[in-house]
Parts: structure tokens; C-alpha cells; sequence
């Protein structure tokens, strides 16, 4: 007689309480569980659908006592249209050339997060990272992860294709069963004028367009946190409620 083994539950785990990094006064803590073995693609395409973001082989979400600010948000692609600030950046980076790869760490893409955390994100929680920090972040994973690298345009010679140029933008994302989670970006900081967050974002909605799938998701939006307001302005969009998916509008007016 065969022995048949049912499929391992995941097991949940809750943080202690720590600083809110977005508002000020209020403790957060999270639920997690680790993505790992076979299951995890289905796992993470689950929890993800649930509100749950993932960080290396974790997918952990909020579980704050006493704040529910934090909202799992996710664009429609094929509804969206860019406003006109969104043309200007599209506009601004046609300079850029894309290319979505396998999860592969290299020193160019470290030494621009270096750049990119010592002026965002000095006093961050991510800003003692070393190399080998970041080479997990972008290969401990049990999902199927991209990295997009964004290069200047080389200079085009005869028929052949534009050549790469110097790196001024990264982004690690996940391909999902119904959507792309973008997992973490990170830019050149002295190019402010190119909105390259803005770019990375709308590139990204076209890349899920092109895959079929209908969902960006963009993590959270942090009602009250200023820096993630920008969050909101890509629409169509869903915000995650207690009764599921809901169609969000946001209180703001023009672009």
C-alpha cells in the first residue's frame, strides 16, 4: 500500500512590535510565513491575492493592533491610461532601453543601490547592506523573479542593436500567476529629473500587459505617509478591504 502525504500547511508567525517606519507614534508588526519547496509559486500567487508581499523566501503582511493605514494596492493594467505628466516622464527616458532577466546579482547594480540608499534611505533599515546582503535579497527566492535593468541607449550601428550604456535603474519583480509584483526598485539619485520611479512603474504595466495578465501589484499604500502617496495616482487601481478587491478612487484632483 502506497503511503500518500498531504501537502505541508504553512505555518504563520507573528513580529514583536517595532517602529512604524511611515507614522509617526504607531508600532507595527507583521505576519509572516517562509516560501519554500515546490508549492511556493502557487503559495506566494495565494497570499499575494490576500495582501502579503514578499521579501527574499518570506511573504509577510501587517498586523498592527491599532492602525489599519497600510492598504494592499494593485492596478488594472488593460484599463489604464497615463495622464499627462505620465507622457512627459515616458517621454523624458526614451533614452532608456529595458531588459527583463533572471534574478542575477552583479557589482554595477549593488554599487547604484549604494548610491540610492546613501541619499534616500540613509537612516533606513536596509542602509547597512553589504554585497552580500544584496545578492540574497535578489537570488533567495523559490519564485519565479525578474530584474529589469534600465541603460542608456548606446549608439546604434547599421542594423545591429543599440549597445548598453551605464546603469541608472533597477527593479526586482515577481511574475505571478495573475499579475507582476514589483518586489523592490532603486534608481540613480542624481537623475531626480528623469522621475525614473514614475518610469520603472509604467514599464511595468506594460510588461504585464504584454504577459497577459491582468494585475501590478505595487505593495502598500500607507494612508497619512506622504511618500506613498504616489501610490495612488496609476488608476484604475484596487485597494485590498475586508470584504475583498475594491475599486479605489483617490481624493485628489488634476495630476
Amino acid at each position: 500500500m502506497t503511503a500518500h502525504h498531504q501537502p505541508q500547511t504553512p505555518q504563520f508567525f507573528l513580529t514583536s512590535p517595532s517602529p512604524c517606519p511611515y507614522l509617526a507614534g504607531q508600532f507595527e508588526r507583521k505576519v509572516f510565513t517562509h516560501l519554500v519547496g515546490d508549492r511556493a509559486p502557487d503559495l506566494l500567487d495565494l497570499l499575494t491575492q490576500g495582501g502579503f508581499r514578499r521579501s527574499q523566501n518570506i511573504a509577510y503582511r501587517p498586523a498592527c493592533e491599532r492602525c489599519r493605514a497600510c492598504v494592499s494596492v494593485r492596478i488594472l493594467v488593460d484599463r489604464f491610461e497615463p495622464t499627462k505628466s505620465m507622457k512627459r516622464v515616458t517621454a523624458k527616458n526614451r533614452d532608456l532601453v529595458g531588459r527583463m532577466e533572471i534574478a542575477t546579482p552583479s557589482t554595477e547594480q549593488y554599487a547604484l543601490f549604494r548610491r540610492y540608499l546613501d541619499d534616500r534611505h540613509a537612516k533606513g533599515g536596509m542602509s547597512e547592506m553589504s554585497v552580500l546582503d544584496y545578492a540574497m535579497m535578489v537570488e533567495d527566492s523559490q519564485v519565479d523573479t525578474r530584474i529589469v535593468q534600465y541603460r542608456r541607449r548606446g549608439p546604434d550601428s547599421g542594423f545591429l542593436p543599440a549597445s548598453d550604456g551605464a546603469l541608472v535603474a533597477t527593479a526586482l519583480s515577481d511574475v505571478m500567476g495573475d499579475g507582476m509584483s514589483m518586489v523592490y526598485s532603486f534608481f540613480e539619485p542624481e537623475e531626480h529629473e528623469r522621475s525614473l520611479g514614475t518610469h520603472m512603474i509604467l514599464d511595468h504595466i506594460e510588461r504585464t500587459r504584454k504577459l497577459g495578465l491582468p494585475y501590478l501589484y505595487l505593495g502598500y499604500w500607507v494612508k497619512g505617509s506622504r511618500k506613498m502617496d504616489y501610490k495612488i495616482r496609476y488608476q484604475p487601481q484596487e485597494h485590498l478591504q475586508p470584504k475583498g478587491w475594491e475599486p479605489f478612487v483617490p481624493e485628489l484632483t488634476g495630476e
